[in-house]
């Protein structure tokens, strides 16, 4: 179950490869990445298992100051992240917070939908491109 505020993708990749993919689209995007936090690395130094679990932390301040001025404890949920995980089933997934949703979750006032659009947008275009097998393979495949 994906919790309420989360857009989530299933990816035609694994885990590994489906969170290099999705941090090179970030950076292809011109996109600052700040953190990339293996959990099951972490569980693992202290003799604990977990699935492959990894979170990117990435943003632009020019996308996120706009929300920060209009209600400053966006910023908590600020800059952007995208959790990269395999199921028990063994699927990988990834998701990240609907900037929408973070928006009405702190109360953002009116004026700052063309961020929270452009937002959502890029967000919806890595993720994409993060768990897609090229659109190339696919149409050879499709002959």
């Amino acid at each position: 179950m994906i919790p309420e505020g989360m857009t989530a993708s299933p990816s035609d990749h694994g885990p590994k490869q489906t969170m290099d993919r999705l941090a090179a689209a970030v950076a292809k995007r011109g996109m600052a990445i700040l953190a990339r936090i293996d959990h099951a690395a972490a569980a693992a130094k202290v003799g604990m298992e977990l699935r492959p679990t990894e979170v990117l932390i990435f943003g632009n301040p020019k996308a996120g100051t706009p929300l920060m001025q209009a209600v400053q404890t966006i910023g908590i949920d600020l800059p952007l992240k995208a959790l990269v995980w395999q199921d028990a089933a063994g699927k990988t997934w990834l998701a990240y917070n609907d900037p929408p949703w973070l928006a009405a979750r702190h109360g953002a006032a009116r004026g700052v939908d063309q961020s929270l659009a452009a937002m959502a947008d890029v967000l919806a275009a890595v993720a994409k491109e993060a768990t897609t097998a090229a659109t190339a393979a696919r149409a050879m495949a499709a002959r």
